[in-house]
């Protein structure tokens, strides 16, 4: 039997549960996203035909007749739970999956866990890329996300959490109110894409799936950044950029396990590359796990971009957050808080005509 040289060796999928999920989902279709598998899965139907996946999954289809699971955290667990069978089929031959989910309303709060837990039993990596409510969502919105993420917290192996107020934080232009759903799922599809470009892009020092996995296997709180910067500065800004994203609720303090790719163009110098890996590691603790790699793009002239993934965090054994204040305005018009092109280009790419799913959970 011939091998196909081409197939992925880590198999990769990624789960969109519920609206959210669904979104960061399609949107990682629509730009192209390679070596990875992509699964929809909704109590609503009418969500479902408009997945820009094939790869589809009804669940709880006797206890919510496809119409969803009205932001019903409950609801939308007993229907993931209804559908275990198929939902286990799908992901059992996978070697790292993640779960995505916009955390608050009833599928992707209640059934997330369930995917999340039936991908680790198979000993599958499991990690959680989810999104908080908007503060003007409402109390009982934020009381579910948060009960939700402490439920998945105990069925991933690492966990990544983005507050969707802290979209405020990237840019003082005025967004509209899609226009901001838009760019939730666009966090979500850098953050899963990020670590899966770790995997399986080759570089000069190569990452695989092993490194990874020792760092973010049963970790916990999890932090991933992507960084990048031209000129004179770039390894110390785009060091910075990943190590403390304004999306996030977590930084690099303290953290014992580190993955963290240099990509620049072939001109790098040796000092440039010493220069953000050590800014990187001074954060860290002192005994941390550094995994290191490093790429050539030719595409990039005069630009080093730095992703990381953090883990180990003191805080996780007490089982709370290692959380950062939220930065003023005046931090960011002052450069705690970088604020880059691509964040630019990104709303430049949201206000296009493209049609995008508003049904958000």
């Amino acid at each position: 039997m011939s091998k196909d040289l081409n197939a992925p060796v880590v198999k990769i999928k990624v789960i969109g549960v519920g609206g959210g999920g669904g979104n960061a989902v399609n949107r990682m279709i629509s730009v192209g996203c390679k070596d990875i598998e992509f699964i929809n899965l909704n109590t609503d139907i009418a969500a479902l035909e408009r997945s820009q996946t094939p790869n589809t999954i009804t669940i709880g289809e006797r206890l919510t007749k496809g119409r969803g699971a009205g932001a019903n955290p409950d609801l939308g667990e007993k229907a993931a739970e209804e559908t275990i069978e198929k939902i286990t089929d799908a992901i059992k031959d996978a070697d790292m999956v993640f779960v995505t989910a916009g955390m608050g309303g009833g599928t992707g709060t209640g059934a997330a866990p369930v995917v999340a837990k039936a991908a680790k039993q198979l000993g599958v990596l499991t990690v959680a890329v989810v999104t908080k409510p908007f503060a003007f969502e409402g109390a009982k919105r934020m009381a579910q996300a948060e009960a939700g993420i402490e439920k998945l917290k105990e069925h991933v192996d690492s966990l990544i959490v983005i507050p969707n107020e802290r979209l405020k934080l990237l840019t003082d232009k005025k967004i509209t109110f899609l226009n901001a759903f838009q760019e939730a799922d666009e966090v979500l599809r850098k953050g899963v894409q990020s670590i899966s470009d770790l995997i399986t892009m080759d570089g000069l020092i190569n990452l695989d799936f092993a490194d990874v996995s020792t760092v973010m296997s049963n970790a916990g709180l999890a932090h991933m950044g992507v960084g990048h910067a031209k000129g004179k500065d770039k390894a110390e800004q785009a060091a910075k950029m990943a190590m403390s994203s304004p999306l996030l609720e977590t930084n690099i303090s303290g953290a014992k396990g580190i993955v963290v790719n240099i990509t620049a163009s072939l001109d790098i110098a040796l000092d440039e590359v010493n220069d953000a890996v050590a800014m990187i590691t001074g954060e860290a603790h002192p005994d941390a796990n550094i995994i290191f790699g490093a790429a050539f793009d030719t595409n990039l002239e005069d630009e080093m971009v730095v992703t990381l993934v953090a883990t180990g965090f003191d805080s996780d054994k007490r089982g709370d957050y290692r959380s950062k204040p939220m930065p003023t305005a005046e931090q960011t018009e002052n450069g705690t808080v970088d604020e880059s092109d691509d964040i630019d280009n990104i709303i430049s790419m949201l206000n296009s005509s493209r049609k995008t799913n508003t049904d958000r959970y």
